[in-house]
């Protein structure tokens, strides 16, 4: 009996089912393998919390502020006064290293919430509580190297690169901030 060419092609049909199963069971074998590796590295519980916080702003009143501990670090709120939000508003902003306006760094204009870090080499300027040197542009100042910020925290003097970071916010309610 001889072979006929469906045979041969049968045959082929049965060998190319094969080769594919026999890779998509083995893809799927390193899939398994490999998956409880990709998902240690996925952050833990506590890190997952820390990613955002939410802060009850209601105590703060009108030029006073807080700091609060977001992700490992300070995070400046300010509840700024009327005469604070006028001088951010007043900068001629086509002079400044990084360009901002104010109204680009809020939500609300009478609520300044930024990460405490200077830009140039990761102190933590002063002038978040009352007695604290503001600087020459009623801010905040590192005395590190002298870096000045203005009533935004945009850098107006010193080695800072950029203005003082502005992290993801949400106003959840009047009283109420969800930072990250």
């Amino acid at each position: 009996m001889t072979a006929t060419i469906d045979d041969h092609q049968e045959g082929s049909t049965r060998r190319n089912f094969l080769y594919i199963g026999t890779g998509a069971f083995a893809a799927v074998g390193v899939g398994c393998v490999i998956w409880p590796f990709v998902d240690q590295m996925n952050p833990d519980a506590s890190q997952k919390a820390l990613a955002s916080i939410e802060v009850d702003i209601s105590s703060i009143k009108k030029g006073g502020a807080i700091t609060v501990l977001w992700r490992g670090k300070p995070v400046f709120i300010r509840h700024r006064a009327q005469a604070e939000i006028d001088e951010a508003n007043k900068v001629d902003i086509t002079g400044l290293r990084d360009p901002q306006k104010d109204a680009d760094r809020v939500k609300k204009a009478e609520w300044l919430i930024m990460v405490g870090i200077c830009t140039h080499l990761g102190c933590v300027p002063g002038g978040q509580k009352s007695g604290d040197v503001k600087g020459d542009y009623n801010g905040w100042f590192c005395p590190c190297h002298g870096s000045h910020y203005d009533t935004s925290g945009r850098i107006r003097k010193g080695p800072a690169p950029r203005n003082l970071d502005v992290p993801e916010y949400t106003f959840l309610t009047d009283t109420l901030v969800k930072i990250g």
